[in-house]
């Protein structure tokens, strides 16, 4: 599943929605969430919106590819990253929340895939000039990512409430945030970037992978205090997966 464009990096996000509409299954949560985020890449290229159009659809394309290509993998039961691993197993158990299922993939591919994405499409010194850039698709994931905390409101209406009365329920799973896991793939991206042997480059990515599936593991158990929380949430989530679906595509 080798996207060449960002057209078929939507299609292929589309096909693992249907897949989850089938099947009943939590996969496309996070696939729902990343077709809305690269919609809006798209367009924002196509008005100019950032400072290297072909570069950015270069880079979103390689970016996607990781997270397709994970998705394919594991559907034919080959090997893929542990934080992949931890996101996409998950993907047919009940308890985890919605919130839960696109942290995990936001984990992998922020954390893991963002970094070595960028230091591909700008290798060795290049990678100073894509800063900018790079800084701008982050803030379309911010975007996107609070959109979504409104629409899981209509999954379950309390939502709002215990988030503010949580200090922010992404948050209080292990503190993941957007902002510091934007902070953490650029230091991924500068160290890979200027490494000039293959193999310290995938050792520095391993020691990575390991670093976030053991991230990954504390927002899918995050501890009995906020397991009964979020135990709470899922109980009281509306809806199908497909309905649910809906909810975070329109």
């Amino acid at each position: 599943m080798r996207a060449g464009s960002i057209d078929a990096v939507i299609t292929e996000l589309d096909a693992i929605i249907a897949v989850s509409r089938k099947r009943g299954t939590a996969e496309g949560y996070f696939a729902a969430l990343y077709r809305r985020v690269t919609a809006e890449v798209q367009a924002r290229i196509s008005r100019g919106g950032f400072e290297n159009g072909p570069r950015m659809e270069r880079f979103d394309v390689i970016f996607a590819n990781r997270y397709l290509d994970a998705w394919t993998l594991r559907e034919r039961g080959e090997r893929i990253t542990d934080s992949w691993n931890e996101a996409l197993n998950c993907s047919g158990h009940f308890w985890p929340v919605v919130l839960q299922h696109l942290l995990l993939g936001m984990n992998a591919h922020i954390n893991l895939d963002l970094g070595i994405a960028a230091a591909t499409v700008a290798p060795g010194r290049e990678i100073h000039g894509l800063k900018r850039d790079f800084d701008s698709i982050n803030a379309i994931l911010a975007e996107m990512t609070g959109d979504v905390q409104d629409r899981l409101a209509n999954v379950w209406p309390a939502m709002r409430w215990l988030d503010r009365g949580a200090g922010g329920i992404d948050e209080a799973i292990v503190n993941f945030s957007i902002r510091r896991a934007r902070d953490h793939a650029w230091a991924v991206a500068l160290a890979l970037a200027e490494m000039d042997l293959e193999d310290a480059r995938a050792a520095h990515v391993l020691r990575t992978d390991a670093t976030m599936a053991a991230l990954g593991r504390k927002v899918r158990r995050p501890g009995l205090k906020l397991a009964i929380t979020l135990g709470f949430i899922r109980l009281r989530e509306r809806g199908s997966v497909s309905e649910k679906l809906d909810v975070l595509l329109r």
